[in-house]
Parts: C-alpha cells; structure tokens; sequence
C-alpha cells in the first residue's frame, strides 16, 4: 500500500481552516446528541458531553439509561436529558421512539462513549447511515467491527486496543504501524480515522493524513478520550467538515493537555479538567497566540 506524505498539526495549519463565525444565538452554532453511557460508566457521556458545549455547540441533548438520567440532568444542566431503557448489564436497550425523533434534529451526534457493544449499538448504528448529521463513533461504538460501520462516513476515534479490534489483529501491531492501519481502517469504511496516542494519526479514506505530537502524557488518563471525542462532535456541531472538526478536536486536546501539565505537573491532572481549557485555547487562537 502506497504510503502517503503526513501533515504536521500545527496552529499555522489551522489557520488555514479557521472555524466557522460563532454567530450570536445558540442555533447558530448546531445541535448535538450525545448517545452514551451505563450504570457502571455513566460520566463518560458527561465528559464528552461537557467538551461539545466547551467547543462551542449551541444546543445539548444526552441520551443516556434512565437510571442515570436524573443525576446527568442535574451536572449537566445545559442539556436535555433523554432517559433510554436499560438492560440487564445495565446498557441502553432498543426501543425508543424518542431518541430517533432527537436524533433527527441534530446537526451532530457522537455515540458510543462508556457503553460496551450491544444489540442496540448494532441497529443504531445502522440508522445513522441514513442520517445527515456528522456521526462520531467512540468507545463501544467501535467494537462492533468494520462490517457494521463501512459504507458511511463517519469519524471514527479508537485507540490502538481499539483499531486492533476492529482490524482483527493485534495491538503491538497497531502500535508498530498506526498509520498504515489507520490508512487501511479509513479506507475500508469510508470514514475518517482518528487513531489516538503519544502520536496521534488523523487519516481520510482519500489518503490524507496529518500527525500530532502535542499534549503529553498525562493526556493518557480515564476519560480523556470521552473529552475528545466531544470536542471533534462540538466542533461538527458548529459546522466543521469532519475532517476539519477532527483536526480542531485533536489540536485542541492537546493544547488542552499541555497547559495542564504546565500548570498541575505532567501527570496527574483528570480529564474532567481538559475542557475547561478549551474556550481560552480557543479564543488565544483567534488573537494571534500559538
């Protein structure tokens, strides 16, 4: 396989994609769902759906098992809370009306984030192929295999585990080639690969690739890919191109990730606090600063 040239991520890179105008009112910059989370792992959607609004997206809606809706509902209350059935496991179980009828009103939807694979992830992800939002897969979302995610283009955001999963090999094979299997995971899904790591590979299913090197490792902590993969559906949300959307997520994790090892050490800090870093990252951006 031909092995194309990579990009660096850098601020001068991004200014040749700025993000599109704020506007001044909240519908303005998009509508998005956060499909995710368990009763073991209910704050995963928490964290991604904290890092969309921290990207700028107007409007939130976090669809979630009833159990935890109360308690999402209130940490955040800037969203709409949809209450889904649970299972047995204490997953999101088919059969609800209401998160078809939410999803289609989004201009953004990120699934996946704390949840396992389940049958419901299977079908809902064979809806969203009909769909005209940007769909981001995370997490659980990735381990139902190609088969169940090629044929639309989604963003997809595994970590090696993860991509290793999905191609039917092995991690330390991943790890010795990210970009030759991110390559091959974009191409045979059509979707956009972000592939995370120390070096974190941002892939087309037309072969362009560009590679971040920013961050630092104590971006390697529990939820700190929920984080992520909120910000690049925040900024999809706004009006992004997916690949643009990726880009931004990815830079702005990573500048994130470097103020706080400046400001806490280099470990140590939790992914609760990424986001918040956000909104001054980006607003330094559009003055001038790195």
């Amino acid at each position: 396989m031909h092995t194309p040239s990579v990009r660096q991520l850098t601020p001068a890179a991004l200014q040749t994609m700025p993000l599109p105008a704020p506007g001044t009112d909240k519908e303005d910059r998009g509508r998005l769902c956060v499909v995710g989370g368990s009763v073991q792992v209910p704050g995963a959607a928490l964290l991604a759906a904290e890092a969309a609004l921290r990207a700028g997206a107007g409007k939130l809606q976090i669809a979630t098992v009833r159990s935890c809706a109360t308690a999402l509902g209130v940490a955040v209350p800037e969203a709409l809370v949809i209450g889904l059935p649970e299972d047995a496991s204490g997953e999101i179980a088919p059969g609800s009306p209401a998160l078809h009828q939410a999803l289609e009103q989004c201009d953004a939807v990120l699934v996946g984030p704390g949840m396992s694979a389940t049958p419901f992830l299977a079908r809902l992800t064979a809806r969203l192929h009909q769909m005209k939002a940007t769909v981001v897969l995370d997490a659980g979302a990735l381990n139902g295999g190609v088969s169940a995610i090629a044929g639309a283009p989604f963003i997809l955001t595994p970590h090696a585990g993860e991509m290793a999963f999905m191609c039917g090999g092995r991690k330390e094979d991943v790890e010795r080639e990210p970009l030759e299997h991110a390559l091959r995971m974009a191409r045979a899904t059509a979707s956009i690969v972000v592939l995370k790591g120390p070096r974190t590979f941002i892939v087309a299913p037309d072969g362009d690739a560009w590679l971040h090197e920013g961050g630092g490792p104590g971006l390697g902590t529990s939820g700190s890919g929920d984080v992520l993969a909120g910000l690049i559906t925040g900024f999809a949300a706004r009006g992004a191109t997916p690949m643009e959307a990726a880009l931004w997520g990815v830079w702005t994790h990573g500048e994130a990730g470097r103020l706080l090892a400046e400001a806490v050490g280099p470990l140590g800090f939790l992914a609760r606090e990424i986001s918040s870093r956000v909104p001054g990252i980006l607003q330094h951006f559009s003055c001038g600063g790195r």
